[in-house]
C-alpha cells in the first residue's frame, strides 16, 4: 500500500502551513507524503514561525514556500486549508478539511506559539486517523 499523501494549504505558505508539515515530518517521520503550498507564496517562511518551531525542535528552515497547483491537490489524499478562504481545486474520492487557525504573520511570539501547539494538536490527530486508516 502507498503512503498517504497530505496538502496543507494557507495563502503565503510561510506560517501555519509550513508549521503543520513541519509537525507531520516531526511525527509521524516516512510513513505520510508531506506536501504544503499557497495561492500566493512569501519570499522566505516567517521567522517567528521558525523560531516557534525551533523552541520544540523542529527545523523548518529548509522548506521554501511553493505555489499551490491542481497537480498537488490531484496527488494529495487529504487536504487540509488553514482558515484563509483558499479556493483549492475540488477533486471526488479526496478528504478536505479547513482548520481555522489565526494567520502567524505579523504576530508577536507569543501568539504564534499558541497556533505552533494547537497545530502539533491537530496534526497529532490527523497522524493516528492516518494510521488507524
Amino acid at each position: 500500500m502507498s503512503k498517504p499523501a497530505v496538502l496543507f494549504v494557507c495563502i503565503h505558505n510561510a506560517g501555519r502551513s509550513q508549521m503543520a508539515a513541519g509537525w507531520l515530518r516531526h511525527l509521524a517521520g516516512d510513513t505520510v507524503e508531506i506536501r504544503s503550498a499557497g495561492s500566493e507564496p512569501a519570499d522566505q517562511i516567517n521567522p517567528v514561525a521558525i523560531e516557534a518551531m525551533r523552541e520544540v525542535g523542529i527545523d523548518i528552515t529548509g522548506s521554501t514556500p511553493q505555489l499551490l497547483d491542481t497537480q498537488a491537490v490531484r496527488d494529495s489524499d487529504v487536504v487540509i486549508t488553514m482558515g484563509c478562504g483558499d479556493a483549492c481545486p475540488i477533486f471526488p474520492g479526496k478528504r478536505y478539511e479547513d482548520w481555522e487557525l489565526t494567520d502567524p504573520a505579523g504576530q508577536p511570539i507569543d501568539v504564534v506559539r499558541e497556533v505552533r501547539d494547537d497545530i502539533r494538536d491537530r496534526v497529532e490527530k490527523l497522524v493516528a486517523e492516518l494510521q488507524a486508516a
